[in-house]
């Protein structure tokens, strides 16, 4: 899709520039780039089945960096330096010197993209394209060579920061260790695969003052005998739902399915498919939004940067309230229960229950796109038909993160009250994020 975007521009520079006599500004549809610069982006995390935590480390911090390399020397921004946790300051460019300060955001972004995706390199062509496409239309070569310096500066800065986030030092932190204690967190099927960043809650935030700022009360307690309680009650409620699942209840979960890694078991042959992750499916709609709103450059940055702030963030505390109470995935609790042969709609993700994830950072999400592009911005969500799954349409962003909690539910791989005080948590991150951090001067 990228280099049919390039190709479309090199046509439509090829006839503007034997008609009209323009700057070469003129030439480029820069959100347009960005959107597609990010999309680019999550193409290569989807390939490598990063897990959504990992996914959305990616993401903010590429943003992060493209938004620094525009927003230095825009009156309208401000610098999220003294703003995010431990970023303190940041280079500044040569006043003496020209720079398309837009150009060096699309190039910072795919140089810190670069570094924190794997295999490295994978955004390489990327740049080039995008460098020729600046070449083509007539951007001095000093203002050119200006500008990818300039973003190179910034990648390095930002990237230094991220050195300091613990990221490196959990790949070599202890396992997981499972227990055979009633109502605790066990490998499901089919891949029974080991839990997934048990350590993810001990890396720095970026707004949040801790990761425990926003921990959500306790799990209700594991009593599985009394069909009194809480917790027995959430799981008949459970089993209900699973008996009777309309269609439109099969396409919410599907819709927000979002698994980016689904082992597929028949009989003995075994082979993966790949979707969007949580975090994936979040910034294609603020491509969406910013497509919809016909959002200039920096309106579409804002919206890109501060909701994957807001994700990042909102992993890390649902992260730390997943492995402080470690529960049970509802499959395990029924199959060892009520029924061996039950199984939940959509599959079962490797980490512990409480609370749920997708229902936490699409809260997180929701809030800071309101922030940008209103709190009733209604808009079709299509970003699942490259998956075979049709779109859907909301009315707000929250409507959206609203739906995400009946969309684990009916999917089976949560509790219905997991979701819902994940989607409290996710609020509140969200609106901390819109509240502290000030980027677009009013």
């Amino acid at each position: 899709m990228f280099q049919k975007i390039i190709g479309f521009l090199w046509v439509v520079l090829l006839y503007t520039s034997c008609n009209i006599d323009k700057q070469y500004q003129n030439k480029l549809n820069k959100p347009l780039l960005l959107r597609e610069t990010v999309k680019k982006l999550n193409e290569v995390i989807l390939d490598n089945n990063f897990t959504p935590p990992v996914a959305s480390r990616n993401y903010a911090y590429a943003t992060i960096a493209a938004y620094e390399a525009f927003s230095v020397a825009n009156k309208n921004y401000q610098s999220l330096a003294g703003q995010l946790n431990g970023l303190s300051t940041l280079p500044k460019p040569d006043k003496n010197k020209s720079y398309d300060f837009e150009f060096s955001a699309l190039i910072a972004l795919c140089r810190v993209g670069n570094a924190v995706t794997f295999p490295a390199g994978s955004l390489d062509e990327c740049v080039a394209q995008l460098t020729h496409l600046a070449d083509s239309v007539g951007m001095p070569s000093e203002v050119l060579n200006n500008s990818l310096a300039w973003a190179d500066t910034i990648a390095n800065a930002v990237l230094k920061w991220s050195k300091n986030d613990k990221y490196l030092q959990s790949r070599s932190m202890p396992a997981y260790t499972v227990t055979n204690a009633n109502g605790t967190w066990i490998p499901t099927p089919a891949a029974y695969a080991s839990a997934v960043e048990p350590h993810w809650g001990q890396l720095r935030t970026m707004v949040l003052d801790s990761s425990k700022q926003f921990l959500p009360p306790p799990p209700y307690t594991f009593d599985i005998k009394n069909k009194n309680s809480a917790y027995h009650k959430e799981v008949q409620k459970l089993i209900t739902v699973s008996k009777k699942l309309s269609n439109e209840q099969k396409h919410i979960a599907l819709f927000w399915d979002d698994n980016p890694f689904k082992l597929n078991v028949i009989g003995h042959a075994m082979f993966s498919t790949k979707k969007f992750s949580p975090p994936g499916h979040w910034m294609n709609i603020c491509g969406i939004s910013s497509q919809q709103a016909k959002a200039d450059f920096g309106t579409t940055l804002t919206g890109y940067t501060k909701t994957a702030i807001a994700l990042y963030d909102a992993f890390i505390a649902c992260w730390q309230a997943k492995y402080t109470y470690n529960t049970a995935r509802p499959e395990t609790v029924i199959n060892k229960y009520f029924d061996k042969d039950w199984l939940p709609y959509i599959q079962t993700p490797p980490f512990p229950e409480y609370t749920a994830g997708h229902s936490t950072i699409s809260a997180a999400a929701a809030e800071t796109l309101s922030s940008v592009y209103g709190d009733n911005f209604a808009y079709t969500d299509n970003s699942e038909e490259a998956f075979g799954i049709k779109q859907r349409s909301y009315t707000s962003f929250r409507q959206a993160a609203a739906e995400n909690i009946l969309a684990r539910f009916y999917g089976l791989i949560h509790f219905e009250y997991s979701c819902i005080e994940g989607n409290r948590c996710g609020v509140r991150i969200g609106n901390l994020v819109v509240k502290k951090l000030r980027m677009k001067v009013k």
